[in-house]
């Protein structure tokens, strides 16, 4: 088959679209012929390289694809051949203490499909059953194949970490980024007011356009002294915050007393200074999150599915252009995901 391979880490240049071997499957996995895929700033950390991961190279990238399963494994009881699915791409191990508690995003062994082992941009993917989602007739593959990781990752962001209520308020960082436009809607959903920040008028014009109530242009202003400004100098009941270094002073200081920072990512670094009296003094929490747990990946899809919240896409790209596709992450280049597909899907 065709795959997308990272040869070696570094820039895009180590990224290939070529042979590979055709993907043999277990007795709890499904092969899936793969429709259209998604990329993350995820496959950008993977293709530099994250400590502590030592992945086998060449290594197929990808966290985000949905297609029609080809075949199953022997113990596979919830698909069959012709069903369409999509990744949900969060593994954990069934076993641990928070397994046995429900919630699997904790899981002491908990990894990431294309992250920690092989990805589904490829033609073909092998992919454990517990890791598949069913998905309508009449969705896009584009849709489908885009949306469950950003859209898992907020809903657990915010309607579970943060506990998010009808009424409060809530500023969303890079709004038109993945995990960023998701995280617009579903506070618009959960009945929040909803700020955002956006480094263009697009950017800013899309926010609106997907909930926001007040949009601010972090290139032109500070974010935090614009927060506090809009609120009467109270600050907001939550931040979702998935920049790191460059944001999180700022979005400690945006926060009202009791006030939630959630995050989910450090796109700009891992290690900000922070202002602990700030934190103590005003009685902050600061709430990591990671993914989500199936059954909050089957709430959140369910509203994908039934076009309540709208997964944005910027490009649909081939696989042979995936370089291409990292360099419009890496340059902030428009709003929402970057869709690939295998290009004998585009043929």
């Amino acid at each position: 088959m065709q795959a997308v391979k990272i040869t070696d880490h570094g820039g895009t240049e180590v990224i290939d679209y070529g042979e590979y071997p055709d993907p043999e499957i277990d007795d709890d996995e499904v092969l899936v012929d793969v429709k259209a895929g998604a990329l993350n700033h995820l496959d950008v950390w993977v293709r530099g390289g994250l400590p502590g991961i030592d992945l086998e190279l060449p290594h197929v990238p990808g966290s985000d694809a949905a297609g029609i399963v080809t075949e199953v494994g022997s113990d596979v009881t919830r698909f069959e051949a012709g069903d369409r699915v999509a990744v949900a791409a969060g593994v954990s191990c069934g076993e641990c203490e928070f397994c046995r508690d429900g919630d699997y995003a904790l899981c002491a062994t908990f990894h990431i499909i294309g992250e920690h082992v092989q990805g589904v941009h490829s033609e073909y993917a092998a992919v454990p059953e517990d890791n598949l989602i069913p998905v309508p007739e009449g969705v896009d593959w584009e849709v489908a194949g885009s949306s469950t990781l950003v859209f898992q990752t907020a809903w657990r962001m915010l309607i579970d970490r943060a506990d998010l209520e009808p009424g409060e308020s809530v500023l969303v960082l890079g709004a038109s980024g993945g995990v960023g436009h998701a995280a617009l809607q579903i506070a618009d959903y959960a009945g929040a007011e909803v700020y955002a920040t956006g480094s263009s008028e697009e950017k800013l014009e899309y926010a609106r356009d997907h909930g926001a109530d007040h949009v601010c242009n972090y290139e032109k202003e500070d974010f935090a002294d614009w927060v506090r400004a809009e609120t009467g100098k109270r600050g907001v009941d939550v931040v979702v915050d998935h920049v790191g270094g460059e944001t999180w002073r700022d979005s400690i200081r945006a926060l009202a007393k009791g006030g939630r920072l959630v995050t989910c990512g450090a796109t700009t670094g891992p290690n900000p200074e922070t202002d602990i009296r700030r934190i103590f003094w005003n009685g902050l929490s600061v709430l990591g999150s990671t993914m989500a747990t199936p059954g909050q990946v089957d709430d959140v899809m369910a509203l994908v599915w039934d076009g309540t919240f709208e997964p944005a896409i910027r490009e649909v790209v081939p696989m042979s252009e995936t370089a291409h596709a990292h360099e419009l992450l890496e340059n902030r280049e428009g709003f929402g995901k970057v869709v690939v597909k295998p290009d004998g899907e585009l043929e």
